[in-house]
């Protein structure tokens, strides 16, 4: 198949599954390995579509950002979320790749890895439907310190390749008494300084696997994930407060099996 066919793709498939409880990871891999996309530089491609995605996340809450920031920005300025809240949210997972990058890419980028996690994170998710208790935070500015930093911790998780950091964070939230649309909506405004860090270091050490030429490759990758993700990521925050996370939950385990039998067998 053509490349550049192949990079609009898994343009879809990342813009679709980075900010979904589903693994963005997994889904890359099996697709990736349907397509016959595999090896190093299929791995800086991968670095690269998900900047699409991050730069969608930017787009969506420029605003808010900037507010965090004590810049002047265009209509109502926020009040109650404050930049304690994400750096709350960022710190545990961020100490925990800093520390364990090495091992993670060394030890756990395994397809028997992915299959675990997929079916672990939609255990969790499954759990958090049931157990999570009465709402406290309707929206992101009701959010408490603890309460952001419980996320935070959950967010962890992420860090095992096809937890899915949006399924770890949202499960969290609800936990922690989020409703569905507010541990979402803290989940991507998190979701920015975390992959800026994990993706620029990966970034960095790939450049080497640029080259010139890869570079309509990269381009149609890059801008597909960035229009899908920014799609993805509106309509997700519409509809989860009504189907929940059980729908994913179950997805994934499907997800685990396809990926067991196309993957590992």
């Amino acid at each position: 198949m053509n490349e550049h066919i192949i990079a609009f793709i898994l343009g879809i498939v990342e813009g679709l599954t980075e900010y979904l409880p589903v693994s963005s990871t997994g889904h890359l891999i099996l697709v990736g390995s349907l397509l016959g996309f595999t090896g190093q530089k299929a791995n800086t491609f991968e670095v690269i579509i998900q900047l699409g995605s991050m730069l969608a996340i930017l787009v969506l809450y420029w605003k808010r950002y900037l507010s965090l920031l004590n810049f002047k920005t265009i209509g109502k300025p926020e009040k109650k979320l404050d930049v304690i809240h994400i750096i709350l949210g960022v710190i545990p997972a961020a100490v925990a790749g800093l520390v364990l990058h090495d091992f993670i890419k060394t030890q756990l980028f395994s397809p028997k890895v992915v299959v675990v996690s997929l079916i672990a994170g939609a255990i969790l998710m499954i759990f958090a439907e049931k157990a999570h208790r009465a709402f406290t935070a309707e929206t992101v500015d009701d959010l408490s310190y603890k309460q952001a930093l419980t996320i935070g911790l959950f967010q962890c998780l992420a860090v095992i390749p096809g937890f899915s950091r949006a399924g770890s964070t949202i499960s969290g939230g609800l936990l922690a008494g989020a409703n569905h649309k507010t541990a979402a909506e803290f989940s991507f405004l998190i979701a920015l300084p975390i992959m800026v860090g994990a993706t620029g270091l990966d970034f960095i050490k790939s450049m080497h696997f640029l080259h010139a030429s890869d570079f309509p490759l990269f381009a149609i990758g890059f801008f597909t994930a960035f229009a899908v993700a920014m799609f993805v990521a509106v309509l997700f925050l519409k509809i989860l407060g009504k189907i929940g996370l059980n729908v994913f939950a179950y997805y994934r385990i499907v997800l685990a099996v396809l990926f067991y039998v196309i993957v590992i067998l």
